[in-house]
């Protein structure tokens, strides 16, 4: 059976090298590299090519929840379970919200962390126990928020940018830009180009881009 390869991405040393020896004691794990920030991980997602990343929240430069959205346009097969200190339920739901299959907070055994990989790989989504019992329900007020890639694609396209424009401003297929205004779309309710402008424009998006 081929092993899990496992790529692992925080700021702390410590706490990387103690996952990162933790898990190589698992003979159905593989890990394939340590990386410092979520630039670093966005950059070699592609060529490293981990089933599963565990990826720090709050890193430098660019953090987790941004990272987790651009890393799944680049390579959608990556599972990606969030470490984290916090166990609050803002953080957790927007985790997932981001595309995250999990979420583990740090203190938990070492276990957890390899169930929390076998779950993901299996398909499902993880949350550890202390995550767990904090959540709140992910669709506040019967409307799922936009993540900040969806913001962003939502303001390029409210310029009246074509989907060819959006992939080339942002580095991203037209396929990539045409699943997020689809889910943009169903998110919010809307269904044309117009209205996706109409509701920039209400909800002050277009502010600032002299538009």
């Amino acid at each position: 059976m081929t092993p899990i390869r496992v790529l692992i991405v925080d700021d702390h040393p410590m706490v990387a090298e103690g996952i990162e020896a933790i898990l190589e004691t698992y003979d159905d794990l593989d890990v394939i590299g340590v990386l410092t920030n979520g630039q670093a991980a966005i950059d070699e997602v592609e060529a490293l090519a981990p089933d599963v990343m565990l990826l720090d929240l709050n890193m430098p430069g660019v953090n987790g929840l941004s990272a987790t959205e651009i890393i799944l346009e680049r390579r959608p097969d990556t599972r990606i379970l969030i470490l984290s200190m916090h166990d609050s339920p803002e953080y957790i739901s927007t985790a997932l919200n981001h595309g995250a299959k999990g979420y583990v907070l740090k203190d938990v055994p070492t276990e957890e962390i390899k169930t929390a990989i076998d779950t993901v790989m299996a398909g499902g989504e993880y949350l550890c126990t202390g995550a767990r019992g904090s959540l709140k329900p992910r669709i506040s007020d019967g409307r799922e928020p936009l993540t900040s890639r969806e913001q962003q694609i939502l303001l390029e396209l409210a310029q009246g940018k074509s989907n060819k424009d959006v992939g080339l401003a942002l580095d991203i297929s037209v396929r990539t830009v045409e699943t997020h205004r689809k889910n943009i779309k169903r998110k919010l309710g809307i269904s044309s180009t117009a209205g996706l402008t109409r509701y920039a424009m209400e909800h002050g998006v277009l502010q600032g881009t002299g538009r």
